[in-house]
């Protein structure tokens, strides 16, 4: 009887286990709560983006009646003509009573400088139209683009904000009319940078990230899976392969802007290529991301079992058909994984692009790899340093395609991992 009640007693949880029991509670509930935070926060950040940034796909356009007086053009140079005199008469048609130099002035800022090249692309393409009156809606200036946004708050007072009471009482007058309304911002996606923020797109970046991107692929890839299968194949093991593979770990783990350094030192100083182009920007990124394809490489060619190699040898198979008939299929979805998130990785840097001038104030889209360009994340940079209010709105919006961006490439990256994976 003794000896069952003691081993019944031995059964009962003791203090110390219960403690312990408790505290393993208390873990999880700490690392939920961790989980949890860290959610927010992420969610926090994308709401902000999205509040800052999704007005920027819209812009206001204004329709104006204008003039095209035959007197005004040259057959000859069409380009000669005073647009922007035709859009001022416009105006001025549309309020009759602005008379003074500076209500003049005031009402001539509710246009943007775009008018004119509108207007001038419309008689270049249909020269019939000179002599005519047409009805043309033209862009908006960035101040009116803002307030018809809400970004301005009209309860203001007039030295507290940028429009004035009279361009509020314009403004109100051309809703009513019918003459002022918010579209879809095809410019956004059809321009290069300017220095208007109603005129002011990403093509020229997303351009210049592209062609970037490609130089970067086309050299980091087959040279890292090159290196990756010497140092995993063929190497011999020595202290001259240990050198190589301590300074490759060292090298993922270098600050990305001694990268942009070194190329300014080589490829730009020396070397001569010309500044703020893919061409640099692509070396540069290539040196940077190399790294992390080769360490992906090479951890894909030793998760492949020796029983692949081994059986290969023994049917008669040499080295080189060895690893590029049987290891190298294999362990090609690792490398691709590891190449695509180093690509990912080559797409947010801004630091390295900044050394080889690809800050730089560029309008034109680029052509090809050695045209100045800039690319998605200095864009960025640029328009965050710009005291327009404009330019928040497009800077939130850019981070918004960047980071669109990067999540279809680690997405394309967790799906070959899982579409291709073999476990072994």
């Amino acid at each position: 009887m003794n000896s069952i009640e003691t081993t019944s007693d031995l059964l009962k949880p003791t203090t110390r286990l219960k403690r312990r029991y408790r505290v393993e509670r208390w873990f999880k509930r700490l690392g939920l709560t961790a989980i949890a935070l860290s959610l927010s926060f992420v969610a926090f950040l994308f709401f902000t983006i999205f509040s800052d940034g999704y007005t920027a796909f819209k812009q206001s356009y204004i329709e104006l009646e204008v003039h095209f007086a035959a007197e005004e053009f040259s057959q000859e140079k069409l380009a000669n003509a005073d647009y922007p005199g035709l859009v001022k008469h416009a105006m001025r048609t549309m309020f009759p009573e602005v008379t003074s130099r500076e209500g003049k002035k005031f009402l001539y800022s509710l246009i943007s400088p775009a008018a004119a090249y509108t207007l001038q692309n419309m008689v270049e393409a249909d020269p019939k139209m000179i002599g005519t009156t047409q009805k043309v809606w033209v862009l908006a200036d960035d101040d009116v683009d803002m307030l018809m946004k809400g970004k301005i708050d009209r309860s203001l007072g007039e030295g507290n904000r940028r429009v004035r009471d009279i361009q509020l009482a314009w403004i109100d007058r051309l809703e009513s009319e019918n003459r002022l309304e918010t579209r879809f911002n095809k410019t956004f996606f059809t321009t290069g940078d300017s220095r208007e923020p109603e005129l002011a797109g990403i093509l020229g970046a997303v351009k210049g990230s592209f062609f970037t991107l490609l130089i970067t692929l086309s050299l980091s890839f087959p040279i890292g899976v090159a290196a990756a299968v010497y140092l995993e194949e063929f190497a011999p093991e020595n202290k001259w392969t240990d050198l190589i593979e301590i300074n490759i770990n060292n090298l993922a783990a270098v600050p990305s802007i001694i990268f942009g350094l070194l190329g300014l030192a080589i490829f730009i100083n020396f070397w001569g290529l010309p500044r703020s182009t893919p061409m640099v920007g692509g070396l540069v990124l290539t040196l940077m991301t190399l790294p992390t394809i080769i360490i992906a490489g090479r951890a894909s060619l030793k998760s492949v079992p020796p029983s692949i190699r081994e059986a290969a040898l023994g049917v008669g198979a040499s080295k080189m058909q060895t690893v590029t008939h049987h290891v190298l299929p294999l362990a090609m979805p690792g490398m691709l994984t590891g190449t695509i998130i180093g690509m990912a990785q080559a797409l947010g840097e801004t630091a390295p692009l900044l050394m080889i001038g690809m800050v730089a104030f560029i309008v034109d889209v680029p052509g090809g790899i050695t045209d100045p360009s800039a690319v998605l994340p200095v864009q960025i940079y640029l328009w965050a340093d710009s005291p327009e209010r404009g330019f928040t709105e497009k800077t939130a919006a850019a981070i918004m395609i960047l980071l669109t961006f990067l999540i279809a490439m680690n997405s394309l990256a967790v799906f070959l991992r899982k579409k291709f994976e073999i476990k072994w």
